[in-house]
């Protein structure tokens, strides 16, 4: 991918969501099941996401990020709040809805390899959105589309019978970005692409996405937990820990000045090589995350935070600005001079361009992408 310039937006949201939640029943005994309590997965979030922009999700594995990507794409039923996409509310929609909304909203998953069925070569695997939709009934005009495809995304149109066995990991993922994109949906949400995949290869995958967004008006939702990726990938960043959105901001603003202590911890402890070298103090977290099924009161992270008083453990914080472009959830949000002693100047952007994610690609493509 050629250096892109960032994606343009149009300032009108195509996705809004209104306190959604999620809560995974937990029972007891075995005829006859009664529910005991609950793991608070996904509870009462609130964020909306522009046309051609990009969202990034970031947080400790269990905070809600996947859960959350299952529900944008109605993969999983809410337990209660509203997902509007393009002014539609797709939170109650069933069966015949969420085939029309599956055309609009397609999901990459983490694992390329589980994501594949085995016993279906890698055309038949990108042609299914034709199947299930009826469209390009043909099968010659379908093969063609599919290997259109094939190429569109790196790979060799030859190996349409092959299959997903006969093919590395990163080529695995290029057979579910080809899927995703076939019937050029409006949303792309991409749950953790790259974290299966050697570093060389995810540079690849991830310039791809970025091709793809630029050529086609994707709005895109990444999820990921590698800060550095989403610091050169997203337009906003929205940081989730224990199940709640706890700050959302311009990239470049959360990268700059962190206002939320937990972001704060994130980003002091992402290793990063820098020529300039410079010192950070490394914020250590104590204690484990609490369980989802009994969270602690008030703000969620007051038990692990090093700023946390009184006020913390009795009253739930508010996602609201504090003075910057940052909506943190926080009572005693991080100074200045506090967390510019957690950045990296590197990841910061204090030795580079602000606008880095879109003038430059990832990584410099070296190999062909067919190879990967």
């Amino acid at each position: 991918m050629d250096g892109a310039e960032a994606p343009i937006t149009n300032g009108t949201n195509l996705v809004e969501v209104r306190n959604l939640v999620k809560h995974f029943p937990i029972t007891r005994g075995i005829v006859f099941q009664k529910q005991i309590g609950a793991v608070k997965a996904v509870d009462d979030i609130t964020f909306e996401v522009k046309r051609g922009e990009t969202l990034g999700i970031v947080g400790e594995t269990g905070c809600g990020k996947s859960t959350t990507a299952r529900l944008l794409v109605r993969l999983l039923d809410p337990t209660a709040g509203t997902i509007l996409f393009d002014g539609q509310d797709i939170a109650a929609a069933k069966k015949d809805d969420l085939k029309a909304l599956h055309r609009e909203v397609q999901m990459i998953f983490q694992d390329p390899y589980s994501s594949l069925n085995p016993r279906k070569t890698v055309g038949s695997i990108i042609a299914d959105p034709f199947v299930i939709h009826g469209l390009l009934k043909d099968s010659g005009e379908r093969r063609k589309r599919v290997q259109e495809l094939m190429d569109r995304v790196g790979l060799n149109p030859e190996h349409y019978n092959r299959f997903p066995h006969e093919f590395s990991g990163g080529q695995r993922q290029r057979i579910g970005v080809a899927r995703a994109i076939a019937l050029e949906p409006k949303l792309l949400v991409a749950d953790e692409p790259v974290s299966a995949l050697d570093v060389s290869i995810q540079a690849q995958v991830l310039n791809l996405l970025r091709g793809l967004q630029r050529e086609m008006g994707l709005t895109l939702i990444f999820i990921a937990h590698d800060l550095s990726v989403v610091r050169h990938m997203c337009d906003r960043v929205a940081v989730m820990y224990l199940g709640k959105i706890v700050e959302i901001a311009p990239s470049d603003d959360l990268y700059g000045f962190p206002r939320h202590p937990y972001t704060g911890a994130l980003l002091s402890a992402v290793p990063v090589a820098s020529a300039t070298g410079g010192r950070r103090e490394r914020q250590l977290l104590t204690g484990d995350v609490p369980s989802p099924a009994n969270p602690p009161q008030a703000c969620r992270f007051h038990t692990r935070c090093f700023k946390a008083q009184e006020l913390c453990s009795q009253e739930e914080p508010l996602l609201e600005p504090k003075g910057t472009r940052n909506l943190a959830a926080c009572h005693f949000p991080l100074s200045e001079a506090e967390a510019r002693l957690r950045l990296p100047a590197a990841l910061s952007g204090a030795n580079g361009s602000t606008n880095e994610r879109g003038s430059r690609t990832i990584v410099d493509q070296s190999s062909s992408s067919s190879s990967t």
